[in-house]
């Protein structure tokens, strides 16, 4: 009986050794993957499969300064939702479908671009529209830079009178590097102040580190 016992312990120890059967990489439990468009090409949204996949080493770094790099609300202005991966994946995923009152914008300047992106998402650095609020600028160029941003990519309306209308403007879904990167937020803050609606803005925090840090598809211009 001893022998049967020590026969028992010994075929579990090596059961117990054997490598897992891996589980199933969803997204979310009813979430496979999501299909988008990326400078006109499908590109599938999935959490990654690759074991040895790590966080990049730019989004690993906790020493940032404040200012600029300061942790943000989780309330940015009122009325402006604030938003997580799901939320972004469902948005991302209508547009891709046709929608076009949704745009996805990565405010990030082109050299954080460059390091990768949510697919779907257009880049519109938020040094193109944060600009003095107040509505003056340095230069021409920069009022111009601005209302062809409202205007041919945003979908707003300038009247004769010089004042904006936004009943027809897109729903516009913005995000940047992270909790710590004021781009997406000050860009938001911006918009508030030339009058677009809140409800029409909506505003994932986590951005890039978040959505890296949970393997999500990136893609690189």
């Amino acid at each position: 009986m001893r022998s049967h016992a020590l026969f028992a312990a010994a075929a579990f120890v090596v059961l117990s050794s054997a490598p897992l059967i891996a589980a199933e990489n969803k997204i979310s439990p009813s979430i496979d993957s999501v299909q988008v468009m990326h400078d006109g090409k499908p590109v599938t949204i999935q959490r990654g499969h690759d074991p040895e996949a790590h966080v990049p080493e730019i989004f690993q770094k906790t020493d940032r300064g404040c200012p600029p790099f300061c942790v943000q609300p989780m309330v940015l202005i009122q009325g402006v939702d604030t938003i997580g991966e799901l939320e972004m994946l469902d948005y991302l995923g209508r547009a891709a479908q046709g929608d076009q009152s949704i745009l996805v914008v990565d405010s990030r300047t082109p050299d954080w671009v460059m390091r990768g992106t949510i697919p779907g998402s257009v880049n519109i650095p938020w040094t193109k529209i944060n600009i003095d609020t107040g509505g003056t600028f340095e230069t021409p160029a920069e009022a111009d830079t601005l209302q062809h941003i409202l205007a041919d990519e945003f979908g707003a309306d300038q009247g004769a009178d010089g004042n904006w209308d936004f009943s027809d403007a897109k729903t516009l879904v913005l995000f940047c590097n992270g909790i710590w990167c004021p781009q997406s937020s000050t860009n938001i803050k911006t918009l508030v102040e030339y009058g677009y609606p809140v409800h029409k803005l909506k505003w994932y925090r986590g951005g890039m580190q978040d959505w890296v840090s949970v393997g999500l598809t990136t893609v690189k211009p």
